[in-house]
């Protein structure tokens, strides 16, 4: 194993015999606050990864030392102020990060920028209302394109259903354990843009990954726009989120896996009717895990209070689900990620038990599908496993389909053939049912179907789509349906952005 001292010195020349006898623990003479010291950390290297206990560089302006991977190991609070992040920044276990509010990140093009949050590290993100914090492209105004950096990964120690796995995306990161109320940090008033740099193929890192996080972190008020990949994805976990924004990401905006079982309330998503990923893009996409083997702890999240605004509503008359009217726009970042189609609202598969209430989906492909090509997911829903309640869908071209890129409303028995042509699907039968046709199918009871025009839809934010109800649209319980009561419901104002390509920071 080769070891460099970046700087030398007799402190340096001590710290290199500590890490030589101790694993790898570096030492530092100051903390690297970030509270008016400008010194440069020093920096040990085990092969190519950097391991500091500062993380400011470049006279205080930088996060990472510039290299590649970088681990953090120490403890420091940041001053609010604009940062550029360069390398995958890891905080390590036992590392602690505070950046307060108010404060800009940019993330570095040339380095795949992210900032890793590792099973025992501890980040403080503690943005305000007036105040957020932001995470977005280096690159000037106009220019900025999904996947200009790579994204916001946070890990820790709840269980998932495949123990110890590597993060999605290309990063060192392990996640998973058996500590469900693990605590990674709060994170609060955060927008994350043009985030999601496709590492590989298959590989791209998400706008925010969640990687087995208990329920002791704190979650709410997030918005990612632009992501290069899915919007937000949970592997397992049990953290519960509040106040999410997803804002014309590339494949799908809410991804649940490997026996996420958190609670998760009120979130928007807004699509651009241009970008759609090669792997057909949903609003949820649910697994219990790839295979779709039924492994415990199974995916039984639960979603409330969801509005999913898709790509065909009635502000785009014009769409189609073609490769000529799906080109990217002028986001278009040509750095390898492929487009594809839209394809549904909530595709729930492979075992899934993902339940919904109280939520509204417009203008997708397909509501509902529920997939049975790999594991048990029709079975559970016929058995009551889970529950879709009190949901309406507007404007789709089919309410149900049965398997993946099966883009007809007819009865598939295996999710990859149409079994019998003069039967509607088994999703769409799920989805409408009254009951009538016995307690297997009692859980939907209160679902509906209505054209987008009876939703009375406004766009108080500026959003360029309808999304709000001018009015409730109640669900005849004291509750409403989908994440705004009404148009007074301003839980996004003053800490959301729907124009980032054009603000300057």
């Amino acid at each position: 194993m080769k070891m460099e001292i970046k700087k030398f010195g007799w402190a340096s020349m001590i710290c290199a015999a500590i890490v030589m006898g101790s694993g790898l623990t570096s030492c530092s003479d100051d903390d690297n606050t970030g509270n008016g010291n400008t010194e440069e950390p020093k920096v040990i290297y085990d092969g190519t990864t950097a391991i500091s206990e500062g993380i400011l560089f470049n006279k205080g302006t930088e996060l990472g030392s510039g290299d590649q991977e970088f681990v953090f190991t120490g403890d420091v609070t940041l001053e609010k102020g604009t940062y550029l992040l360069k390398g995958w920044v890891y905080i390590a276990s036992g590392a602690k990060l505070r950046i307060p509010a108010g404060t800009i990140i940019k993330g570095d093009k040339q380095t795949k920028a992210a900032l890793i949050v590792e099973p025992g590290g501890y980040v403080e993100m503690k943005g305000t209302k007036e105040a957020p914090i932001v995470m977005t492209s280096e690159e000037a105004p106009g220019n900025r394109k999904p996947g200009d950096w790579g994204g916001l990964i946070i890990c820790g120690k709840a269980k998932n259903n495949e123990g110890t796995k590597q993060i999605e995306g290309g990063p060192r990161t392990t996640f998973g354990g058996d500590n469900d109320s693990d605590n990674s940090g709060i994170y609060q008033y955060i927008r994350v843009e043009f985030a999601g740099y496709p590492f590989k193929t298959d590989q791209e890192i998400n706008g925010i990954t969640f990687g087995s996080v208990g329920s002791g972190t704190t979650i709410d008020h997030l918005q990612v726009s632009y992501s290069n990949d899915d919007s937000y994805e949970w592997f397992g976990g049990t953290v519960n989120c509040r106040y999410l924004v997803a804002y014309k990401g590339w494949d799908d905006e809410f991804d649940t896996d490997n026996g996420f079982s958190g609670t998760v309330q009120y979130c928007l998503s807004i699509r651009d009717p241009r970008i759609a990923d090669t792997s057909q893009s949903n609003g949820f996409e649910s697994d219990n895990n790839a295979s779709g083997t039924e492994t415990a702890p199974f995916t039984t999240a639960t979603f409330k209070n969801i509005t999913f605004i898709g790509p065909k509503t009635a502000l785009n008359t014009d769409f189609a689900n073609t490769s000529d009217y799906i080109t990217g726009g002028s986001v278009y970042p040509d750095n390898g990620s492929k487009l594809g189609k839209f394809q549904s609202a909530m595709q729930i598969r492979r075992s899934s038990r993902l339940n919904c209430e109280n939520s509204l989906a417009v203008g997708y492909p397909i509501g509902l599908i529920i997939d049975g090509e790999k594991g048990n997911t029709p079975k559970y829903a016929k058995e009551g496993g889970f529950t879709l309640k009190n949901i309406i869908f507007a404007g789709m071209d089919i309410i149900g389909s049965d398997g993946n890129k099966i883009y007809e409303d007819h009865l598939s028995a295996d999710g990859k053939n149409i079994t019998d042509g003069s039967r509607i699907s088994f999703s769409h039968e799920f989805f409408v049912n009254d009951g009538s046709l016995g307690t297997t199918y009692a859980n939907s009871i209160n679902n509906a179907v209505k054209n987008e025009s009876e939703l009375g839809l406004t766009d108080p934010m500026n959003t360029g789509q309808k999304y709000c109800p001018a009015s409730i649209l109640s669900d005849g319980n004291n509750g409403y349906i989908g994440a705004f009561k009404d148009a007074n419901d301003d839980w996004m104002k003053g800490w959301t952005n729907f124009d980032p390509q054009n603000t300057v920071y």
